[in-house]
């Protein structure tokens, strides 16, 4: 499988959110049979946060239906059972915390321990959840850079709907290095597959916080 553009996997990564059979063939078709790679991968592991385990593991089943296979698991050395690159093992690194605080802090700024402080009013469990699963242990693995992430976060907030959010990783997004014109040229590779309305207000938003502050 050639390595896919970044358009390529900002239509990916939309696909599955909103779960387009038509996109996830287009995506299948310009892969070719083959696994996918680890950044197809690392994008496929990302949608979970955005639309839930049912809607990615049926993508994944379009996927293989269409014929990508799922690519190899990373890890470190095979060891004992029930440890990462082991057979029955898990699939994701073991989560690191301090990372997740650092990249929550890039992508938040200032407004990092407000951000903190309204998740943990709402939920002390659903707080840590974020902090630990969101950000320790899916945002800050490796297989694709910060701003690719939140470009990719971005899309996937347009495709959604959800303004607020999206608001906060537009800024994001520039915190951690994207262009203003990265974000409109991410919008722009996935317009024919946002509803219009959504895509409208996207663009507004991406035009009031492509600032960093």
């Amino acid at each position: 499988m050639k390595a896919p553009s970044s358009r390529s996997l900002f239509r990916l990564a939309v696909a599955v959110v909103r779960f387009l059979p038509s996109a996830l063939d287009e995506f299948a078709a310009e892969a070719g049979p083959r696994p996918l790679t680890a950044e197809a991968r690392e994008v496929l592991i990302q949608c979970h946060l955005f639309c839930g385990f049912p809607r990615t593991i049926a993508a994944l089943d379009h996927l293989r239906n269409a014929g990508i296979p799922p690519g190899p698991t990373p890890g470190p050395t095979p060891g004992t059972p029930g440890t990462p690159g082991t057979p029955g093992g898990p699939v994701l690194p073991q989560a690191s915390p301090a990372a997740g605080r650092e990249l929550f802090d890039r992508i938040y700024g200032d407004g990092a321990q407000g951000v903190r402080e309204h998740l943990q009013s709402l939920d002390p469990d659903l707080a840590a959840l974020v902090a630990e699963h969101a950000y320790g242990a899916v945002l800050s693995r490796g297989g694709l850079d910060a701003s690719s992430r939140e470009l990719l976060a971005v899309v996937m907030l347009a495709a959604t709907g959800h303004d607020r959010q999206l608001a906060s990783h537009v800024r994001g997004a520039v915190r951690c290095g994207a262009a203003p014109m990265e974000v409109e040229a991410a919008l722009d590779a996935v317009e024919d597959l946002v509803r219009p309305e959504d895509m409208e207000r996207a663009r507004d938003v991406a035009a009031r916080f492509t600032q960093p502050g």
